[in-house]
């Protein structure tokens, strides 16, 4: 096990490594001067250039670069340029609230999709089987800002049983993850029907219901374990799309995250900030991969990860 994680990780660097270029790369082509946005519109060229001299904005794009990289390998982001607050200190505050929201919208995902696909499998060519598949089909096709926005009318204008904005409370919490978990649960739960419906109509399932055993044994013991793996894989794919794609959610609700920080930046021409994020999300996804993949093992011990 030590071997195969090590291994992958050692298999993560060169992607985490093409993300930074990359992410370097479209910050300096973007238009605009970090120093002008500091010093403002009207300041003196001299005092432009001593900025840009004290952030080393005139070295070479590959010097910057390296100097970028290492400082990452010493868990140094750098400094924000707007504000001169460490980027760590940024991102770790607005990470935090995303990876809440993103935690709880899996949840809500994980559940709604696995009872959703389970029952679909079950009673396949039923009227529930083709009302679910509908309803997710409406889920996966609703845009999550959309989604949001209907949410807000309703259960926060309308209702008044949330509240429209913001993060922490129980009543800002409900919205944001339904209008974030929503496409994720209709994703799991196709793929949990699908995979349900293969492992259903093996050889096992059918001597195991020959021998007596209860359904729901066979359904949720003998299926449904054998049965994950594929929904496994959509799960952590997903849950990297929350940390990552959660800035339309974070807008519609006025959360204060990690999306709502690498756009302000962005905006603001931060680069060390928008780097620094940009490479914890991709961490992030790059450890939710890994933990996936032992999860392999555990759930079918047929799997060599050596």
């Amino acid at each position: 096990m030590t071997t195969f994680i090590i291994r992958r990780l050692l298999q993560a660097i060169p992607v985490l490594i093409g993300v930074t270029i990359l992410v370097f790369s479209l910050m300096h082509l973007t238009p605009g001067n970090p120093a002008v946005i500091m010093a403002g519109e009207s300041a003196p060229q001299a005092t432009v250039q001593a900025i840009e001299e004290r952030l080393g904005l005139n070295d070479p794009l590959h010097i910057q670069y390296l100097n970028f990289l290492g400082n990452a390998l010493q868990l140094d982001l750098g400094t924000s340029i707007r504000d001169n607050i460490p980027v760590f200190d940024h991102v770790q505050s607005r990470f935090l609230i995303t990876l809440e929201l993103s935690v709880y919208s899996m949840i809500f995902a994980i559940v709604l999709g696995l009872l959703a696909g389970i029952v679909s499998a079950v009673r396949q060519y039923t009227v529930s089987d083709v009302a679910i598949m509908v309803v997710a089909l409406f889920g996966l096709s609703m845009p999550n800002f959309w989604l949001g926005l209907m949410l807000i009318q309703w259960f926060a204008i309308n209702l008044g049983w949330f509240a429209p904005t913001g993060w922490g409370d129980a009543d800002q919490i409900v919205l944001p993850v339904i209008a974030l978990g929503t496409a994720g649960a209709a994703i799991i739960a196709r793929m949990t029907r699908s995979s349900m419906l293969d492992v259903i109509s093996q050889d096992y399932i059918r001597t195991a219901r020959a021998k007596g055993v209860k359904e729901r044994v066979v359904i949720f013991r003998h299926a449904l374990k054998n049965a994950m793996i594929p929904v496994v894989t959509v799960i952590g794919l997903q849950f990297g799309y929350f940390l990552a794609g959660s800035v339309l959610t974070e807008s519609v609700f006025a959360i204060n995250g990690l999306g709502r920080l690498i756009i302000d930046s962005i905006l603001q021409r931060d680069f060390p900030v928008v780097q620094g994020a940009i490479l914890v999300i991709a961490v992030t996804f790059v450890l939710v991969n890994l933990a996936v993949d032992i999860s392999y093992r555990f759930l079918n011990k047929r799997i060599d990860l050596n």
